[in-house]
């Protein structure tokens, strides 16, 4: 039986991570999380796909290859999430659950983070737990696929 596909989609400014306010997002790199999520996703009987991009429309790309090649969805949009309605579009349009990720906790940083257009199609949301929270997400997906 072949495993599930899992895709880890990851937004702009992420490639970033290790340098950029190392103070808000750690010290962890996008590669550090992507090893960790592979290993983790390997015990968890997942296949996992971590990708990044800094471009919307990409984004929206790889959400529809998703539709044809996955079973569940983690994403971390990053500022799209607070502005991408076609992003929020094209999950609508994926089948599986997705699970959105935040490195920091949005609702304590500037008030117009607070809002996710991701959340309303979010099966669960996770924000605040760094690096960690994307671990935490294949669990979830895990048992949501179970």
């Amino acid at each position: 039986m072949t495993a599930p596909m899992i895709h880890i989609l990851n937004g702009p400014n992420l490639n970033l991570l290790g340098h950029r306010e190392p103070e808000i997002y750690g010290t962890e790199t996008l590669g550090d999380i992507a090893e960790a999520c592979q290993a983790l996703g390997a015990e968890l009987g997942l296949d996992v796909l971590c990708r990044q991009t800094n471009h919307e429309g990409a984004m929206v790309e790889m959400i529809h290859e998703a539709r044809e090649r996955a079973q569940g969805i983690i994403i971390n949009p990053a500022a799209y999430t607070h502005t991408s309605v076609a992003i929020l579009d094209a999950l609508q349009a994926f089948a599986g659950p997705v699970i959105e990720v935040h490195l920091s906790n949005i609702h304590k940083r500037e008030a117009f983070r607070h809002h996710s257009y991701i959340s309303r199609r979010a099966d669960a949301v996770i924000a605040g737990c760094g690096g960690q929270g994307y671990l935490l997400a294949l669990r979830r997906m895990a048992v949501l696929l179970g």
